[in-house]
């Protein structure tokens, strides 16, 4: 097994990431964001990603709660019978 194989879920040690800012990107993702895809022949390929309508960006911490469409609605059509 070499050095830099890692088969656990701990960090390797030339991870550095305590100078990172967490959820630095975020509310530039969610108002959108473009992806420059550069292929083989040189040419670059640029795509454009929004939030479609209707749809919503769960924060991290309620995306474990409500892991989907069915679990939001619900939780929501509760809350809007009870206002």
């Amino acid at each position: 097994m070499s050095d830099t194989s890692n088969n656990n879920d701990e960090m390797r040690v030339e991870y550095d990431f305590s100078q990172e800012v967490r959820r630095k990107h975020f509310h530039d993702y969610r108002a959108g964001h473009s992806l420059q895809v550069r292929k083989e022949d040189g040419s670059v390929e640029e795509h454009h990603f929004t939030l479609e309508y209707g749809a919503v960006m769960l924060d991290p911490d309620l995306k474990a709660r409500f892991p989907d469409s069915e679990s939001v609605n619900k939780a929501l059509h509760s809350l809007s019978a009870q206002g």
